[in-house]
Formats: C-alpha cells, structure tokens, sequence
C-alpha cells in the first residue's frame, strides 16, 4: 500500500513536471505511465477516465489524476482511495507550482533574452506532437508501430482500438463518424462543446446500449 502511494505520487510528479502543454498534451504521459507501464488500468478504462475527466468542472490532467489516484488506492478501502486522489492531485500540480515561481523570478525578467526564446521556438512543435500522439494512441493499436519499427514484424498492418471503437467494421465506421462531425461541428461552425459532448453521449448510449451489439451487425450484414 505504501509502495503503491509512493508510485503514484513520482508519477505524477514526473507528468506534472515534463508534461509541457498543458492537459491535453499530458494525456500520452499519462495513458503510458498508467496504462503501459504501471498497469493500472486498461485502455477502455482510460477512455472512459479521459471522457469523466473532460466533462467534469476543471483540467483535464488534475481530473485524470483524481480519479487514477482513487481507482488505485482505493482497493485498500475508500479512505485509501480518497487519500490517494490527493496524493495524485497534489504530486500533479507541485512542478508546475515550482516552476512558476521560476518563471516569475526569472523568465519573466529575461523574456527578451534570445536563448529563452529558442528554448520556446523548441518546446511549441514538441507540445503538438504530445497532443497528436495522444490522440493517435487513443484511436489504433501502437503495438504493430513498436514491432515494426523495433525490427520484430516484418510489415505494418493498423488496426482501430476495439475497446475504445466497438469490434465491428459498422461499429468502426460510426465512431469515425460522430468524430469527424464532431471535429467540424467544433472548428468550422464553432459549436458549444458541452452540447457536442452530450448528444455523442446520446448517439453512443442509442446505437451502442438500446440498439445493442446484436442488433448492429444484423444491420451491416
């Protein structure tokens, strides 16, 4: 139990002190340290800890935190989970509050210093790679990536994630849908995204939960 506390509290340490971006690009840092390394929870748990954490009051990294923190620790008992939460929180948000007292003692006195600002020029590419890696592990298996580029499979060959997409080609096709109207909705027609996040919660519980599994391979066929 100890040893369980102390783990979350260097993870979330070292997210909130490398996780440069914000929340979104501290979500492939997380998914990797909670998912892939310490195995606290698969990856259509993750989905739907990235899903609570973006609807609920706050950012999206101290929410995923939160909730990591009490699923893990929570094992030993509610109070447990409850002081695990807190752990994750505050081991979360400590860099960021060490380093702002940095950046107020000096970047700020030096932001016309050209070093300080090639420092930036790095770390902006760098952020947009973190959220699109996100979003990229988010949606396919990075397994046949790893093989491939390790040497240990000879060709690639992408698949969507089943947990997070449905195991069905219509299924499949439905979740790039309501993606891609989604991200329309959003960037071209300037859509309330609280809206947007209801009614594909709507669509999902419709097509996935009343039409049933059953029902949506009937209809592909």
């Amino acid at each position: 139990m100890i040893a369980t506390a102390l783990s979350l509290a260097f993870v979330f340490f070292y997210i909130g002190l490398f996780g440069f971006g914000g929340g979104y690009a501290m979500i492939s840092l997380i998914q990797f340290e909670v998912v892939n390394n310490h195995q606290w929870m698969n990856n259509a748990e993750f989905a739907n800890l990235l899903a609570l954490s973006q609807m609920t009051p706050g950012p999206i990294s101290i929410n995923s935190a939160t909730y990591v923190g009490f699923n893990v620790m929570s094992h030993y008992g509610n109070p447990w989970g409850i002081a695990g939460s807190v752990i994750s929180t505050l081991s979360l948000c400590l860099p960021s509050v060490l380093l702002m007292w940095v950046v107020i003692r000096f970047l700020f006195r030096n932001e016309d210093n050209r070093y300080v600002n090639y420092v930036f020029s790095g770390l902006r590419p760098a952020v947009v790679g973190l959220i699109f890696s996100a979003g990229l592990m988010m949606m396919i298996n990075c397994d046949p990536i790893h093989d491939f580029a390790t040497g240990a499979a000879s060709s690639l060959q992408l698949a969507w994630k089943e947990e997070n997409f449905g195991d069905t080609a219509l299924q499949h096709a439905i979740s790039a849908v309501i993606c891609v109207v989604t991200f329309v909705a959003i960037y071209f027609f300037k859509k309330n995204p609280i809206y947007l996040i209801l009614l594909s919660g709507l669509a999902g519980l419709l097509i996935y939960y009343v039409a049933g599994p059953e029902v949506i391979p009937r209809i592909y066929i």
